[in-house]
């Protein structure tokens, strides 16, 4: 398949009928969803779920930040910067309060590589740094999606995250660290216990 053909595969948005069904999946497995027209409306969506004061970790995200929400949880002042926090420490000598700091936060926000139609979310990682606190850690997560990354299934999740997702991330990882990116962890989700795991699905395409 070519670059092109994957583009289009994997950036068209879904008609009604299948974001409608998506969403009911989803709820089917635990999560809680609702569908922002754009990005300011997900932003709005999510600041509100969020408590003033509560620690809140942004993990690297595009789609975090395109809709603002990076900025405005480590910059705005009226959450605790589980980022902020833990980038203040030193890697080498304070690795393991690092990931103490990020991967048990009150609220973990990020997105997702693929949303299955029947309800699985598909999350790919080099480090994993991020998949502790989704799986387990963070006592609510938060994840904004652009609606283009609906498949169909287990099958086409993992096609886009290969074909798609990991080629834009390696051009993004070799402009900002110097370096290619690489799948080194997939974490699937596919049921929830109510209440923890909220999903913003947004009618227009975030992120890759």
């Amino acid at each position: 398949m070519s670059m092109t053909d994957a583009a289009d595969r994997f950036t068209a948005l879904p008609g009604a009928e299948d974001l409608a069904a998506t969403v009911v999946a989803l709820e089917e497995h635990g999560f809680s969803v609702e569908v922002a027209d754009g990005p300011d409306d997900a932003r709005t969506a999510v600041l509100a779920r969020i408590p003033a004061g509560s620690s809140v970790m942004t993990n690297t995200s595009v789609t975090l930040q395109e809709t603002g929400i990076a900025d405005a949880i480590n910059d705005g002042g009226r959450y605790e910067s589980a980022r902020n926090k833990m980038f203040a420490l030193d890697f080498e000598t304070q690795a393991q309060q690092m990931k103490a700091i990020g991967g048990q936060p009150d609220y973990a926000l990020g997105s997702v590589h693929a949303v299955t139609r029947d309800g699985t979310l598909v999350i790919a990682s080099a480090s994993g740094s991020q998949l502790a606190s989704y799986a387990w850690g963070a006592a609510s997560v938060v994840f904004v999606v652009g609606a283009q990354k609906v498949v169909p299934d287990l099958a086409a999740a993992h096609q886009r995250i290969y074909q798609h997702s990991l080629r834009l991330e390696d051009a993004r990882a070799q402009a900002a660290y110097g370096q290619h990116s690489y799948v080194g962890k997939v974490l699937e989700i596919h049921q929830e216990l109510p209440g923890r795991i909220h999903v913003v699905l947004v009618r227009q395409p975030l992120g890759y």
